[in-house]
């Protein structure tokens, strides 16, 4: 992959920032590919693995998505929005959901693209945006994720860590 920077994960997570501005590169298939590859090892409860993963491409359902999603106002920017949908019957379907999204924004980073976790398990979009995916009724939404090259440069500020530690109690 000529011309991307490769990082190690420690710095891929310690440099991952929401990515709402993107340009209108395509992401190459194999790209993409390698990133779902990376969301299905993530960790999941009693290895059940409840997940399946919409990629949409299609600018109208991109659209769709921008109008009904709150938080999601530049779907329609990015190159493709992911949809993480779990098994209903999954034991820890909401962790299950959040370890594969996290696989995703990090092996995205690696790759250099940017992305933007929409939440979306049990909002007010989320019965819309499975009509629109064409959702099963044993599965449900619960994130989806803006996926493409990155079109700025957050630099928002993290809490610092001393602030948020303590060993033995609270």
């Amino acid at each position: 992959m000529k011309g991307l920077k490769r990082l190690d994960a420690i710095e891929v997570i310690k440099t991952r920032r929401s990515v709402r501005k993107y340009t209108k590169q395509e992401v190459p298939q194999d790209i993409l590919m390698d990133i779902l590859d990376c969301a299905r090892l993530a960790p999941t409860g009693h290895n059940e693995q409840p997940w399946h993963f919409v990629v949409v491409t299609d600018q109208k359902i991109k659209e769709r998505l921008t109008e009904i999603t709150f938080y999601g106002k530049f779907i329609k920017d990015a190159y493709a929005v992911i949809a993480v949908f779990c098994d209903k019957k999954a034991t820890t379907i909401l962790e299950d959901a959040s370890a594969a999204t996290q696989n995703i924004l990090l092996s995205a980073w690696y790759h250099g693209l940017g992305t933007c976790w929409i939440s979306s398990f049990r909002w007010e979009h989320t019965k819309e945006a499975e009509q629109l995916m064409k959702c099963p009724e044993t599965h449900e939404l619960c994130s989806m994720i803006t996926i493409g090259y990155p079109d700025e440069q957050p630099r928002r500020r993290k809490k610092e860590l001393q602030g948020l530690v303590s060993f033995n109690t609270f």
